[in-house]
C-alpha cells in the first residue's frame, strides 16, 4: 500500500513538473537577466543609463513575477525527490524481545558489568 501511494505522489508529481518546466526556464533566464541588469546598474556613471536600466530591470522584473508558479515545479521536484529517495527504503521492524529468563539473566548480568 505504500508503493502505491508513493508512485501515486510521484505520478502527480512528475505531471506538476513537466507541465510547470516551460515556467521555470523562463524564471530561470528572467532572474539571471534582472541580475546583470542590477550588475551593470550598479556599474552605470550616468543618470540617462541608470534610468534605462531601471527602466528595463523593471519589465524584466515583472516578467520574473509572470512565472512565479514556477515554484510549484521546485516543489513538486522536490516531493519526485522523496518519493525516490523513500521507494527502497526497508521497513525497520521491532525485534521481539525473548521472554527467556536466562536470556533476560545474562543482558542484565552484562549491563551490570559495565559499571
Amino acid at each position: 500500500m505504500k508503493k502505491f501511494g508513493l508512485l501515486l505522489a510521484g505520478g502527480i508529481a512528475a505531471a506538476v513538473l513537466l507541465s510547470t518546466i516551460v515556467p521555470m526556464i523562463g524564471l530561470a533566464v528572467s532572474l539571471v537577466l534582472l541580475y546583470l541588469i542590477f550588475k551593470q546598474f550598479l556599474k552605470a556613471k550616468s543618470t540617462c543609463a541608470k534610468i534605462g536600466l531601471g527602466i528595463v530591470g523593471f519589465i524584466v522584473l515583472v516578467a520574473s513575477i509572470h512565472n512565479v508558479p514556477a515554484v510549484i515545479g521546485l516543489v513538486a521536484a522536490y516531493v519526485l525527490y522523496l518519493v525516490y529517495k523513500n521507494w527502497n527504503r526497508n521497513k525497520v521492524s521491532k525485534v521481539k524481545e525473548d521472554s527467556d529468563p536466562f536470556t533476560n539473566f545474562e543482558k542484565q548480568w552484562n549491563e551490570l558489568n559495565k559499571f
